[in-house]
């Protein structure tokens, strides 16, 4: 049986990894909206097709980076502070990308509770792992081109407009539940607008939330829990994705590819989850951790499956989460 890691710590590196900041917390959310904006004016001050590329990936990269913030939020993790964090968590990372802090806490604490078991709400995000090649760059296709995520917000949309008779309460419903998203979107056009670049919204903001967002989405929920080790051991059925500077700027934000960690020691805030993983490496847990060298590693267990076998078939299931992470 592979050990505890709370029995490998020592007290002190406990109370240090359970430590919050708010001073830490406000820079990470700022550090966010600020890549963000100067990734914006780099492609208006020196437009061309290779800035623009450039652009998306790098916003859409943050987009990615606020939901990992709101999913720290989630654990109460971001902030010190419970209402900055609750607030902050909300406002200006969950909301702006379509995620609700409220609806998404419960689901996931209920994925903690019961990873890669029957119970897990995100087990339909692992349980089809492998997949063929095919499939896999099928999807790929859906998410750069935008189809997967304006077709998940539109099954967002219809599951919150309920099955009300009167069509009136339906989009009642569906204000109700998508009411901050759109005021937040509302308030980025507003701010890119007074700019004087209207377009940028569009163009560099909703064009990278349904594209590469999703694109990355896609990797880190198959490097997080699919073809793991064993599904019933604390160690195994959590991956940790060792990476680089450059995949932490295009896909891993905010030490997102720390995984295991954060489930092992889920009070631990996302920047210190570097330091918890030299922590129990030191205490020679390596050996019994689920541990990839890169998610290039990860994707070529993930898509190991022969073309033609049992199964091997293409379309997704609707994901019933309260949030596009």
């Amino acid at each position: 049986m592979s050990p505890a890691p709370q029995h490998v710590l020592s007290a002190e590196q406990d109370a240090y990894l359970r430590e919050r900041s708010d001073i830490m917390g406000a820079w990470l959310v700022l550090h966010a909206w600020g890549v963000i904006a100067l990734t914006m004016a780099m492609f208006v001050f020196w437009p061309n097709p290779l800035s623009f590329l450039v652009a998306v990936v790098i916003i859409g990269n943050r987009q990615l980076g606020l939901a990992i913030l709101m999913h720290d939020a989630a654990h109460r993790a971001l902030f010190k502070n419970t209402g900055l964090n609750d607030s902050l968590g909300a406002f200006l990372c969950g909301w702006p990308v379509g995620a609700s802090l409220h609806l998404y806490r419960p689901y996931h604490l209920s994925h903690h509770r019961h990873t890669q078991q029957k119970d897990d709400p995100d087990l339909i995000l692992s349980a089809p792992f492998p997949i063929t090649k095919q499939s896999f760059w099928r999807k790929m296709r859906r998410d750069i081109l935008g189809i997967t995520g304006v077709q998940r917000r539109l099954e967002f949309f219809r599951q919150e407009m309920g099955n009300d008779p009167s069509t009136w309460q339906r989009w009642k419903n569906l204000f109700n539940a998508e009411k901050y998203f759109l005021l937040s979107n509302l308030a980025i056009f507003g701010v890119i607008t007074a700019a004087g670049v209207w377009w940028a919204y569009f163009a560099l903001w909703l064009l990278p939330l349904l594209t590469w967002y999703q694109v990355i989405s896609r990797v880190r929920n198959i490097a997080e829990h699919a073809v793991v080790g064993d599904n019933d051991d604390r160690l195994r059925n959590t991956r940790t994705t060792r990476t680089h500077w450059f995949m932490r700027l295009v896909v891993a934000p905010y030490w997102v590819n720390y995984h295991l960690e954060h489930h092992l020691l889920v009070f631990t805030p996302c920047w210190k989850l570097p330091a918890a993983h030299r922590m129990l490496v030191e205490q020679g847990m390596a050996p019994h951790m689920e541990l990839a060298n890169g998610y290039l590693e990860v994707l070529r267990k993930a898509t190991a499956k022969i073309a033609g076998g049992p199964g091997d078939a293409d379309k997704e299931k609707p994901r019933k989460s309260p949030a596009m992470i």
